[in-house]
């Protein structure tokens, strides 16, 4: 009797394990769902009532505190967040894929480990921190190097999210190649491929898949980011010529302009409007790198 009650109570806590589980597997997408529903409610009025399509996504004039005439267009914002995430992206690529190929194929043991800890370490500096460093030593030091009148622009706010957005397409991007299987490695070896022959010719087309998932989720992390946009780009709103422009992001414009916008109020709803472009946008570029892994998978 002792017996089955012993089994009985490890019957329950099985299923109390379980059920704590699937909770908490099913709670981001609750969370999700719950942060899409408010964004979209408090955006919903200015979508329904105030939104001209035409205005607000090629209309480069975003005024909305103005008495006379306020306009909501997000040419200017849309085009400085592209410059940025697309400068980030370009730096970040070469020196993430390389890293990342290093540690997968090259480095051995000790070092190995090492270098993944300190790629985990940068990922972990708050972004505040990074807009520190911008603002305090690429603005000068992009000045003297370029001659330019201010150092708060397009280059600095992506060499500045290139370094953010470097960890998670690193460690994602040594992930693919790991998962590369080592029988593709040995018969390119046994043929009398070198190192590099077989990491060229073989594991990277292998992972191809792999690597562009983490080129995405780079976009992803580039998007979004806001503080250290903010503090790095010059949040002037302003459709890019050059890479030494100053510029103002989505994020950043939501950042600092809704703490003083009163609620409810058409701006205050155009603000909420962005957000729902930015949770959109952000969703279809995660959804892409997801279907793509589950690509790998499949294959």
């Amino acid at each position: 009797m002792q017996h089955e009650d012993v089994r009985d109570f490890h019957w329950y806590v099985d299923k109390a394990m379980a059920s704590l589980v699937f909770l908490g597997g099913i709670s981001a997408i609750v969370f999700i769902i719950g942060i899409f529903l408010f964004i979209t409610r408090e955006g919903l009025g200015f979508i329904t009532d105030g939104l001209d399509l035409r205005e607000f996504f090629f209309d480069p004039a975003w005024r909305p505190t103005s008495d006379s005439n306020p306009t909501y267009g997000a040419f200017a914002l849309i085009a400085g967040t592209a410059s940025i995430t697309g400068l980030a992206v370009l730096l970040s690529i070469p020196f993430s894929i390389g890293a990342a190929i290093y540690i997968a194929e090259f480095a051995q043991g000790r070092t190995r480990e090492i270098l993944k800890i300190l790629i985990e370490l940068l990922a972990a500096i708050p972004s505040v921190v990074w807009g520190f460093i911008g603002l305090s030593i690429m603005n000068p030091l992009i000045i003297d190097m370029f001659d330019v009148p201010v150092g708060l622009n397009i280059l600095n706010a992506g060499v500045i999210l290139a370094l953010m957005a470097a960890p998670i397409m690193t460690t994602i991007a040594e992930d693919a190649l790991k998962a590369v299987p080592d029988r593709y490695r040995e018969a390119a070896e046994a043929l009398g491929a070198t190192r590099w022959q077989v990491t060229l010719k073989v594991v990277l087309p292998a992972a191809k898949h792999g690597l562009m998932a983490a080129v995405l989720l780079g976009v992803g992390r580039g998007f979004g980011e806001t503080m250290a946009v903010l503090m790095a780009s010059g949040h002037s709103i302003n459709v890019p010529d050059s890479i030494f422009d100053s510029v103002r992001a989505l994020t950043a414009t939501i950042a600092a302009e809704l703490g003083e916008t009163a609620v409810g109020s058409e701006h205050y709803q155009a603000l909420f409007t962005l957000g729902i472009l930015l949770f959109a946008v952000t969703f279809i570029i995660n959804l892409t790198a997801d279907l793509v892994m589950r690509g790998i998978k499949r294959s």
